[in-house]
């Protein structure tokens, strides 16, 4: 305890002697008038502290600078010209946006699906699918390890050079690159229904065979799986029917999704004087809505099989319950009429005695009038029960008779021939 309480007198002098310390060595050169290096300092360049916020600022820069150029993103470009031309390269975001005229924030691709226009240049996402339209060529952007080598290289080409069956094949290059694009992504979603309708169909029968008595679970989470996929694909489905249905609401949005129209003089005045590429524009796009339309349909007539099948899965099972139900309610009742009647059974078990336990025949009497007596109980309850679970008639709905149905009919006719017979008369 006394050592503890000296410690804070002790504290300041040996922060005092260290300080002397401390301040030895630099009075001692101080006064000798020598200048002493600190930290490996040269005492040829004094220390500045501008020149140094310089130095460290452009280190930060260039470092930054070093940064963003090794993290640029990089788009792996397919490219398509009007003759089914296929050349493929790698450009930085900020070299293809330049190229292509456009902002950096056209390039995003922030929606999952969009149709857009800007400086005569067409952008469209579908989902994973990117690509950017123009007068001349289209451009498809980062399809690896998409699986979309067949489509690109195999089917595409053909279709752009005219060589499909692209209904626009005489319109503008940029009609045939749209219909392609579209045709791919409707043939896509047609493609995902397919797969899914046999199974959710082969399922669903195997739940409601009535040949089994019992529900499988293991169908039952193929079944979960299988509509988890069917209602992504009713969004994707309902997103792309409003993507174009947007499209069809602006007039000026197909204005600007004919780029040739303003591009090429003669195409122009074809489009004011003959064929106009707005109303094809429009006419193209109502064909791919109609058609996934039609795929949101089957997909909903899938949907409503599944809830059927739930219901009819949720009625049988119901059933089951209820039977479950209905016996355990009769063994219950057997169980009471026995204990009801066992009472006897405790009355002669005591340990009393009476002329009755002399005879023989007694046990055998006493014992049948147990059984039968919870028999005949037990057999009421279950007549009762029966009576309260039957379903109720429907009521009954007075029939008229033959004469007046007859005579209503005839007054009907008569009523109908009066008009005509008086204008014949007049």
């Amino acid at each position: 305890m006394e050592c503890l309480r000296c410690l804070p007198r002790m504290l300041p002098r040996a922060v005092q002697s260290r300080r002397a310390l401390c301040a030895a060595p630099l009075s001692s050169a101080v006064c000798s008038g020598r200048s002493t290096p600190l930290l490996f300092g040269s005492p040829k360049a004094p220390y500045s502290p501008r020149a140094a916020g310089d130095a460290h600022r452009s280190r930060t820069s260039d470092a930054s600078q070093a940064t963003l150029a090794s993290v640029a993103q990089v788009f792996a470009v397919t490219k398509f010209d009007k003759e089914g031309n296929v050349t493929s390269y790698e450009r930085k975001k900020t070299e293809l946006y330049h190229e292509l005229a456009l902002q950096a924030r056209d390039l995003r691709f922030q929606h999952v699906m969009s149709i857009t226009t800007r400086n005569n240049r067409i952008i469209i996402r579908m989902e994973y699918l990117k690509a950017v339209v123009t007068p001349e060529c289209l451009l498809i952007l980062d399809y690896r390890n998409l699986n979309l080598e067949q489509w690109l290289f195999r089917e595409l080409p053909s279709q752009l050079a005219g060589e499909g069956q692209l209904v626009t094949y005489p319109l503008p290059f940029e009609f045939r690159a749209i219909e392609a694009l579209l045709q791919y992504w409707i043939n896509t979603l047609q493609g995902k229904l397919s797969i899914l309708q046999p199974l959710i169909l082969e399922t669903l029968d195997a739940l409601v065979d009535p040949k089994h008595s019992s529900v499988d679970r293991s169908k039952l989470h193929v079944l979960l799986q299988n509509g988890k996929s069917l209602s992504e694909l009713e969004t994707d489905i309902k997103i792309f029917k409003e993507s174009i249905l947007e499209l069809l609401d602006e007039e000026e949005m197909l204005e600007e999704l004919c780029l040739t129209k303003w591009s090429d003089p003669q195409v122009f005045e074809k489009s004011s004087t003959g064929i106009d590429h707005a109303e094809e524009m429009e006419l193209l796009l109502e064909n791919y809505y109609r058609l996934a339309e039609d795929l949101s349909n089957e997909a909903r007539e899938l949907r409503a099989l599944i809830d059927d099948s739930q219901s009819i899965i949720f009625i049988n099972l119901d059933s089951h319950r209820n039977v479950m139900m209905r016996l355990n309610l009769q063994l219950t009742m057997g169980t009471f009429s026995l204990s009801l009647f066992g009472l006897m059974g405790v009355a002669f078990g005591m340990n009393l005695e009476s002329s009755l336990e002399e005879d023989h025949r007694v046990f055998w009497l006493i014992t049948g009038i147990m059984f039968m007596g919870s028999g005949l109980i037990w057999r009421r309850l279950l007549s009762f029960l029966g009576r309260q679970l039957e379903a109720p008639l429907p009521p009954m709905m007075a029939s008229l008779p033959k004469k007046t149905l007859l005579a209503d009919r005839r007054m009907e006719v008569k009523n109908n021939l009066r008009p005509e017979g008086l204008g014949a008369s007049r």
